[in-house]
């Protein structure tokens, strides 16, 4: 029985030439739960997550997103939040006119939710300085705000505390764990063990394929 939200990932392979990087994976993340994904740099982590968000397209295999096959049913998924790599954004604008430009692609928010994401991830709402001026740590909240500012149900997070200071982290759990308990469906990617074993209540950990 095919599961009608959240994420099911389904016998999902994915080579680049010779160089396989996903052989055979399998899970499943309902609402209100948290994966966490572990291993080395190269493992697949990445590859993984921009499969799901359809980004890339498996070899072999499906991905379902809120019931829906994703290159099948749809190329991206819908009610969707991501933070994948470094956070892109414009430098010289602030971090409330960046997402005001993305939030006018799909007209699903306005002035108010921005401002009050940007004060839920630690960012001063009224801040007219520029992207560029924003230290690391900055620029992973504003990535984090981007990501939950349009209330999805399913959330990708690769490395998503990257640069934040102790104290930082310690904020940034506390989110996830509000926006789990809101039936959100997780998907989390970590080097450190303290948020893996914190926030997951499952774990699946990849190995580079040989």
């Amino acid at each position: 029985m095919e599961e009608k939200s959240g994420i099911v990932v389904e016998h999902v392979q994915k080579s680049f030439g010779r160089e396989m990087v996903l052989s055979d994976v399998n899970l499943t993340i309902r609402p209100g739960e948290t994966c966490g994904i572990v291993g080395n740099n190269g493992s697949g982590k990445t590859v993984l997550m921009k499969c799901i968000c359809g980004f890339m397209r498996p070899d072999k295999g499906q991905i379902l997103v809120n019931g829906s096959r994703i290159g099948a049913d749809l190329d991206f998924p819908e009610g969707i939040g991501v933070i994948i790599e470094t956070p892109g954004f414009l430098p010289a604008l602030s971090g409330y006119k960046n997402l005001k430009i993305l939030a006018d692609l799909k007209a699903m928010i306005g002035k108010k939710e921005i401002l009050e994401t940007l004060s839920r991830v630690g960012l001063d709402p009224k801040m007219k300085k520029p992207v560029a001026k924003y230290s690391l740590g900055m620029r992973q909240r504003l990535g984090i705000a981007q990501a939950i500012m349009e209330d999805p149900d399913v959330l990708i997070l690769d490395e998503p505390f990257n640069g934040l200071d102790k104290a930082g982290s310690a904020d940034m759990r506390r989110l996830v764990k509000e926006l789990k308990s809101q039936g959100k469906a997780i998907l989390l990617a970590s080097h450190n063990p303290k948020d893996i074993e914190e926030l997951c209540d499952v774990v699946h950990e990849m190995e580079e394929w040989k």
